[in-house]
């Protein structure tokens, strides 16, 4: 590997958005742009990064979308959607001949891995590509919060959130024009400012493992690649002062 490609994180968790599969598409998948997404994560297991993943469901269900019924039942169908995303993930790869196993906090054993902290590091080790599925396993928490914990649990070097925006901004870009996008921010400031891209679990998380996180958009699936090779890229949120 030339010192021009040797990638600033050497295991990474990338946190994909459901919505972000959808994205162009009809139906509940971009074939196309999953297709695109999966040879971007192979070229990054072609550097000799280990690559463990998390992806929403927004693009089939998300528990707040439950209006009516019981929160815990309405978490359990998105947790069980993250699953199908996970599934399509997994098929994508391995036509592409990426390894790769799908563990879930649910066990569903006839499609998928239980997930065990130390099969999974196992599987990373030996250059498979990881998707986590399921989320946590319990109801009340974000997908990214999943991210944080499994990215926590394996020792990953960095969270890589991957979203329909490119970055933390100081305000709702949608409804504020003129908000700016920050090239870094504290873990403090996200919650005391109670900005949105990113669930206040997940930022505590990473705040107490000092842990941190990049978030940028994924409208190009080579920004992957860019976060990897440590370009500047999105929104770092850490442990440092501006």
């Amino acid at each position: 590997m030339s010192e021009a490609m040797n990638p600033k994180y050497k295991r990474v968790l990338l946190k994909l958005s459901g919505e972000a599969l959808a994205a162009g598409g009809k139906g509940i998948l971009n074939y196309d742009f999953v297709n695109e997404i999966c040879m971007t994560i192979k070229k990054c297991t072609e550097m000799g990064v280990q690559v463990g993943i998390v992806v929403g469901a927004g693009n089939i269900w998300r528990g707040r979308m439950g209006t009516k019924m019981d929160r815990t039942r309405a978490d359990h169908m998105g947790m069980l959607a993250t699953v199908i995303n996970s599934l399509a993930l997994q098929d994508a790869l391995e036509q592409i001949g990426v390894d790769t196993r799908v563990l879930t906090a649910i066990e569903m054993k006839e499609c998928a891995e239980p997930y065990i902290r130390n099969k999974a590091v196992s599987h990373l080790e030996k250059g498979r590509v990881c998707i986590f599925g399921c989320g946590i396993g319990s109801p009340f928490f974000s997908t990214d919060t999943a991210a944080v914990l499994r990215a926590v649990e394996i020792n990953a070097d960095i969270v890589l959130l991957a979203k329909n925006v490119d970055g933390v901004y100081t305000a709702d870009p949608k409804l504020h024009p003129d908000a700016k996008k920050l090239a870094q921010i504290n873990y403090r400031d996200i919650l005391s400012h109670g900005l949105n891209a990113l669930d206040s679990t997940a930022t505590s998380l990473s705040m107490d493992n000092n842990l941190p996180i990049l978030l940028f958009g994924l409208d190009d699936p080579n920004n992957i690649i860019r976060a990897i090779m440590g370009e500047t890229i999105g929104t770092i949120v850490n442990g440092k002062e501006e």
